[in-house]
Protein backbone atom coordinates (compact mmCIF):
# COMPACT_ATOMS: atom_id res chain seq x y z
CA UNK A 1 0.00 0.00 0.00
CA UNK A 2 1.92 3.23 -1.07
CA UNK A 3 1.53 6.18 1.34
CA UNK A 4 -1.02 9.09 1.25
CA UNK A 5 1.93 11.44 -1.27
CA UNK A 6 2.52 8.66 -3.17
CA UNK A 7 -0.95 7.48 -3.50
CA UNK A 8 -2.16 11.03 -4.74
CA UNK A 9 0.82 11.97 -7.10
CA UNK A 10 -0.45 8.47 -9.30
CA UNK A 11 -4.13 8.88 -9.03
CA UNK A 12 -3.35 12.64 -10.03
CA UNK A 13 -1.42 11.80 -12.96
CA UNK A 14 -3.72 8.89 -14.10
CA UNK A 15 -6.62 11.87 -14.37
CA UNK A 16 -4.30 13.98 -16.02
CA UNK A 17 -3.56 11.23 -18.21
CA UNK A 18 -7.38 10.58 -19.23
CA UNK A 19 -8.40 14.32 -19.25
CA UNK A 20 -5.50 14.84 -21.81
CA UNK A 21 -7.01 12.22 -23.95
CA UNK A 22 -10.27 12.66 -23.61
CA UNK A 23 -10.48 16.54 -23.97
CA UNK A 24 -9.51 17.90 -27.74
CA UNK A 25 -6.08 19.05 -29.09
CA UNK A 26 -5.12 22.66 -28.85
CA UNK A 27 -5.13 22.38 -32.24
CA UNK A 28 -8.67 21.16 -33.23
CA UNK A 29 -10.70 23.33 -34.86
CA UNK A 30 -12.17 25.98 -33.57
CA UNK A 31 -8.22 25.96 -32.05
CA UNK A 32 -9.46 29.00 -29.40
CA UNK A 33 -12.32 27.58 -27.32
CA UNK A 34 -9.85 23.80 -27.19
CA UNK A 35 -6.72 26.11 -26.01
CA UNK A 36 -8.87 28.14 -23.42
CA UNK A 37 -10.68 24.71 -21.96
CA UNK A 38 -7.01 23.11 -21.55
CA UNK A 39 -5.80 26.20 -19.94
CA UNK A 40 -8.14 26.03 -17.16
CA UNK A 41 -8.10 22.26 -16.95
CA UNK A 42 -4.35 22.02 -16.90
CA UNK A 43 -3.60 24.83 -14.80
CA UNK A 44 -2.41 23.02 -11.80
CA UNK A 45 -4.67 22.25 -8.99
CA UNK A 46 -4.73 18.98 -6.77
CA UNK A 47 -7.71 17.22 -8.59
CA UNK A 48 -9.53 16.42 -5.03
CA UNK A 49 -12.41 15.89 -6.40
CA UNK A 50 -11.42 13.34 -8.92
CA UNK A 51 -8.99 11.23 -6.86
CA UNK A 52 -12.09 10.99 -4.18
CA UNK A 53 -14.09 9.54 -7.09
CA UNK A 54 -11.21 7.32 -7.91
CA UNK A 55 -10.63 6.57 -3.99
CA UNK A 56 -14.53 6.03 -3.23
CA UNK A 57 -14.21 3.12 -5.97
CA UNK A 58 -11.75 1.55 -4.93
CA UNK A 59 -13.02 1.55 -1.15
CA UNK A 60 -16.21 -0.18 -2.59
CA UNK A 61 -14.17 -3.15 -4.33
CA UNK A 62 -13.73 -1.87 -7.89
CA UNK A 63 -10.40 -0.59 -9.50
CA UNK A 64 -9.32 3.08 -10.16
CA UNK A 65 -10.16 2.02 -14.08
CA UNK A 66 -14.28 1.67 -13.31
CA UNK A 67 -14.44 5.34 -12.19
CA UNK A 68 -11.82 6.76 -14.89
CA UNK A 69 -14.36 8.23 -16.80
CA UNK A 70 -16.47 9.70 -13.65
CA UNK A 71 -13.62 11.31 -11.96
CA UNK A 72 -13.15 13.41 -15.23
CA UNK A 73 -16.76 13.88 -15.68
CA UNK A 74 -16.23 15.40 -11.95
CA UNK A 75 -12.90 17.68 -13.12
CA UNK A 76 -14.59 19.28 -16.40
CA UNK A 77 -17.65 20.03 -14.47
CA UNK A 78 -15.76 21.54 -11.37
CA UNK A 79 -13.39 23.54 -13.95
CA UNK A 80 -16.38 24.41 -15.71
CA UNK A 81 -17.89 26.26 -12.39
CA UNK A 82 -14.65 27.97 -11.72
CA UNK A 83 -14.50 29.62 -14.79
CA UNK A 84 -17.51 31.28 -14.33
CA UNK A 85 -17.34 31.65 -10.87
CA UNK A 86 -14.01 33.68 -11.73
CA UNK A 87 -15.75 36.05 -14.58
CA UNK A 88 -16.12 39.93 -13.87
CA UNK A 89 -20.06 39.78 -13.12
CA UNK A 90 -19.61 36.96 -10.46
CA UNK A 91 -16.11 37.23 -8.32
CA UNK A 92 -13.92 38.81 -11.08
CA UNK A 93 -11.08 36.54 -10.08
CA UNK A 94 -7.69 37.79 -12.02
CA UNK A 95 -5.98 34.26 -10.99
CA UNK A 96 -6.91 30.80 -10.63
CA UNK A 97 -4.52 28.01 -9.73
CA UNK A 98 -1.45 30.75 -9.71
CA UNK A 99 -1.98 31.30 -13.44
CA UNK A 100 -4.33 34.51 -15.00
CA UNK A 101 -7.73 32.91 -15.35
CA UNK A 102 -9.41 32.13 -18.71
CA UNK A 103 -11.50 35.35 -19.16
CA UNK A 104 -8.09 37.37 -18.44
CA UNK A 105 -6.32 35.19 -21.25
CA UNK A 106 -8.91 34.40 -23.83
CA UNK A 107 -11.62 37.00 -22.77
CA UNK A 108 -15.10 37.01 -21.22
CA UNK A 109 -17.03 35.78 -24.05
CA UNK A 110 -14.18 32.55 -25.16
CA UNK A 111 -14.14 32.18 -20.99
CA UNK A 112 -18.13 31.33 -20.98
CA UNK A 113 -18.35 29.23 -23.93
CA UNK A 114 -15.48 27.02 -22.52
CA UNK A 115 -16.67 26.66 -19.11
CA UNK A 116 -20.19 26.12 -21.09
CA UNK A 117 -17.79 23.22 -23.64
CA UNK A 118 -16.94 21.48 -20.95
CA UNK A 119 -20.07 21.27 -18.97
CA UNK A 120 -21.51 19.49 -21.42
CA UNK A 121 -18.48 17.52 -22.08
CA UNK A 122 -18.66 16.40 -18.56
CA UNK A 123 -21.86 14.60 -19.23
CA UNK A 124 -19.68 12.98 -22.74
CA UNK A 125 -17.18 11.59 -20.62
CA UNK A 126 -19.60 10.45 -17.58
CA UNK A 127 -21.83 8.18 -20.15
CA UNK A 128 -18.84 6.54 -20.91
CA UNK A 129 -19.00 4.51 -17.76
CA UNK A 130 -19.35 0.94 -17.96
CA UNK A 131 -22.98 0.00 -16.29
CA UNK A 132 -23.17 -2.04 -13.37
CA UNK A 133 -25.63 -4.28 -12.01
CA UNK A 134 -27.17 -1.58 -10.05
CA UNK A 135 -26.42 2.03 -11.37
CA UNK A 136 -26.86 2.54 -14.56
CA UNK A 137 -24.98 5.72 -16.83
CA UNK A 138 -28.28 7.15 -16.89
CA UNK A 139 -28.60 7.42 -12.71
CA UNK A 140 -25.06 8.55 -12.69
CA UNK A 141 -26.08 11.25 -15.49
CA UNK A 142 -28.69 12.14 -13.15
CA UNK A 143 -26.88 12.21 -10.21
CA UNK A 144 -23.90 14.77 -11.78
CA UNK A 145 -27.20 17.15 -12.88
CA UNK A 146 -28.47 17.03 -10.45
CA UNK A 147 -25.16 18.28 -8.22
CA UNK A 148 -24.85 21.20 -11.39
CA UNK A 149 -28.23 22.66 -11.39
CA UNK A 150 -30.04 24.94 -9.38
CA UNK A 151 -30.29 23.26 -6.46
CA UNK A 152 -26.65 23.17 -5.43
CA UNK A 153 -23.78 24.48 -7.59
CA UNK A 154 -26.11 27.02 -9.15
CA UNK A 155 -28.19 27.71 -6.51
CA UNK A 156 -25.29 27.79 -4.02
CA UNK A 157 -23.74 30.46 -6.81
CA UNK A 158 -27.03 32.92 -6.47
CA UNK A 159 -26.85 32.97 -2.74
CA UNK A 160 -23.38 34.23 -2.41
CA UNK A 161 -23.84 36.16 -5.40
CA UNK A 162 -26.94 37.86 -3.19
CA UNK A 163 -25.32 38.23 0.13
CA UNK A 164 -22.26 39.58 -1.69
CA UNK A 165 -21.03 42.57 1.04
CA UNK A 166 -23.69 41.04 3.77
CA UNK A 167 -22.92 39.86 7.06
CA UNK A 168 -24.19 36.73 6.72
CA UNK A 169 -25.81 34.76 9.46
CA UNK A 170 -24.82 31.14 10.04
CA UNK A 171 -27.17 29.15 7.88
CA UNK A 172 -26.81 30.97 5.14
CA UNK A 173 -23.33 30.94 5.08
CA UNK A 174 -23.87 27.02 5.93
CA UNK A 175 -26.18 26.92 2.89
CA UNK A 176 -23.58 28.43 0.69
CA UNK A 177 -20.62 26.22 1.67
CA UNK A 178 -23.25 23.26 1.42
CA UNK A 179 -24.13 23.81 -2.35
CA UNK A 180 -21.10 25.24 -3.63
CA UNK A 181 -18.49 23.20 -2.51
CA UNK A 182 -19.77 20.10 -0.18
CA UNK A 183 -22.06 18.80 -3.00
CA UNK A 184 -19.81 18.11 -5.41
CA UNK A 185 -17.18 16.83 -3.17
CA UNK A 186 -19.91 14.34 -1.99
CA UNK A 187 -21.00 13.66 -5.69
CA UNK A 188 -18.16 12.91 -6.58
CA UNK A 189 -17.91 9.98 -3.98
CA UNK A 190 -21.21 8.80 -5.11
CA UNK A 191 -20.08 8.76 -8.58
CA UNK A 192 -16.87 7.00 -7.68
CA UNK A 193 -19.26 4.03 -5.84
CA UNK A 194 -21.46 3.74 -8.21
CA UNK A 195 -19.05 3.05 -10.87
CA UNK A 196 -18.14 -0.20 -8.51
CA UNK A 197 -21.70 -1.08 -8.41
CA UNK A 198 -21.61 -0.14 -4.07
CA UNK A 199 -24.23 -1.17 -2.29
CA UNK A 200 -26.97 1.72 -1.48
CA UNK A 201 -25.92 1.78 2.78
CA UNK A 202 -22.34 2.72 1.00
CA UNK A 203 -23.46 5.10 -1.26
CA UNK A 204 -25.15 6.79 1.74
CA UNK A 205 -22.10 6.54 4.12
CA UNK A 206 -19.98 8.14 0.72
CA UNK A 207 -22.86 11.05 0.46
CA UNK A 208 -22.66 11.77 4.46
CA UNK A 209 -18.14 11.81 4.30
CA UNK A 210 -18.67 13.79 1.38
CA UNK A 211 -21.31 16.71 2.62
CA UNK A 212 -19.08 17.14 6.03
CA UNK A 213 -16.08 16.89 4.27
CA UNK A 214 -16.85 19.84 1.77
CA UNK A 215 -17.79 21.74 4.58
CA UNK A 216 -14.76 21.63 6.63
CA UNK A 217 -12.92 21.74 3.21
CA UNK A 218 -14.38 25.28 2.50
CA UNK A 219 -13.91 26.76 6.00
CA UNK A 220 -10.39 26.15 6.26
CA UNK A 221 -10.36 27.63 2.48
CA UNK A 222 -12.38 30.92 3.98
CA UNK A 223 -10.05 30.70 6.88
CA UNK A 224 -6.90 31.15 4.17
CA UNK A 225 -8.36 33.89 2.14
CA UNK A 226 -8.19 35.86 5.08
CA UNK A 227 -4.96 34.85 6.49
CA UNK A 228 -2.30 34.19 3.67
CA UNK A 229 -1.11 36.19 0.40
CA UNK A 230 -2.54 36.01 -2.89
CA UNK A 231 0.63 34.59 -4.08
CA UNK A 232 0.80 31.73 -1.19
CA UNK A 233 -3.43 30.78 -2.64
CA UNK A 234 -2.55 31.05 -6.64
CA UNK A 235 -5.96 33.37 -6.43
CA UNK A 236 -6.87 36.33 -5.12
CA UNK A 237 -7.10 36.98 -1.65
CA UNK A 238 -9.82 38.42 0.36
CA UNK A 239 -12.94 37.13 -2.09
Amino acid sequence: MPDLKTYLAERCAFVDSMLDRLIPSADTAPSTIHRAMRHSVFAGGKRLRPILCLAAAEACGGGKESAAFAACAVECLHTYSLIHDDLPSMDNDDFRRGVPTCHKVFGDGIAILAGDALQALAFEILVKTPVTVRHSAGALVAELARTAGSLHLVGGQVADLEGEGQKLPLEALRFIHENKTAALLATSLKLGGMSADCQPEELAALHDFGMAAGLAFQIIDDILDVTQTSEKLGKSAGK
